[in-house]
């Protein structure tokens, strides 16, 4: 029996989802979490997949599976949303590249010498579209993680092709998870001092659960997707997958470019109006 490891299976995200698919086409599924409260949940919703936590995850799959692992998919992230460049904590920015950077490099040297063995191992890093365009007030710091995860990816599907690993990142474009819904709810206060204060309110409307319930693709049509895909024998380097995540591809390649992307989200975000506000960017004072 095949088996595959996901990180990051808490229920009602796209962990969880590609556990129970990958589950439905016969793999054997382990399953990791930080907290011991989503194993458990895990463990009740999800009947015969493994739970494991992160930390004694690698010694436990090598025991059961007699030292292979199948494929690998880093899912576990972090998010953080609604703050501009200027306002970030960086205490919190740590916390978002030790989950969505470090923490997938250290469980790719922990599994690779597993993958290795199984002869035809594969991983699966999910990013995101957020990594390959601007989008202000969504986080440069977990824009910038997924873009890290991004570049990772590419060096490390080069360096494991000799061993017949292969590496495959999917850009995910909107996905209706519990994150997003948390980001909608709870949306981080701008700073006081803030110097993006004039356009506070268009900031804090960007993404409102009615709307991201209606636009966004499910986390089960999302891992229908990439299940299938990545059960191939030859893998893509990269999937495209999830709400706008074709036109994100489209438009960067073959049409507008960096700039036309720059000036859509520039009035997407409420900057454009900023801007006529300081006086088209000359530095006037607010």
């Amino acid at each position: 029996m095949k088996s595959v490891l996901i990180t990051g299976c808490t229920p009602g995200g796209i962990g969880y989802a590609l556990a129970k698919e990958y589950q439905a086409k016969g793999l054997r599924v382990f399953a990791t979490a930080r907290q011991q409260r989503v194993l458990t949940e895990l463990t009740a919703l999800c009947p015969g997949v493994e739970t494991l936590a992160t930390r004694s995850a690698r010694d436990a799959v090598a025991s059961i599976t007699g030292g292979t692992l199948d494929i690998l998919v880093n899912n576990a992230g972090q998010g953080h949303y609604g703050v501009p460049c200027t306002d970030l904590d960086m205490e919190e920015v740590k916390r978002v590249y030790e989950v969505n950077v470090f923490g997938v490099m250290r469980v790719v040297q922990e599994f690779a010498p597993l993958l290795i063995a199984s002869g035809n191992g594969k991983i699966v890093n999910i990013g995101s579209v957020v990594g390959m365009i601007p989008l202000p007030f969504n986080s440069s710091a977990y824009n910038s993680s997924k873009a890290a995860l991004h570049a990772y990816g590419n060096t490390l599907r080069l360096e494991l092709a000799p061993f017949n690993v292969q590496v495959t990142t999917v850009i995910t474009g909107g996905v209706h998870t519990n994150m997003i819904i948390s980001a909608a709810t709870s949306p981080t206060p701008l700073k006081p001092s803030s110097i993006y204060t004039p356009i506070k309110h268009l900031i804090t409307n960007q993404l409102s659960p009615e709307a991201a319930a209606k636009t966004m693709m499910s986390p089960e049509v999302y891992a229908t997707y990439v299940v299938r895909q990545t059960l191939k024998r030859t893998v893509r380097a990269w999937l495209w997958y999830g709400t706008y995540s074709w036109f994100v591809w489209l438009v960067d390649t073959f049409f507008i470019g960096r700039t036309g992307f720059d000036r859509l989200c520039r009035s997407q975000s409420g900057l454009s109006e900023l801007e006529a506000r300081l006086g088209h960017g000359k530095g006037k004072q607010l």
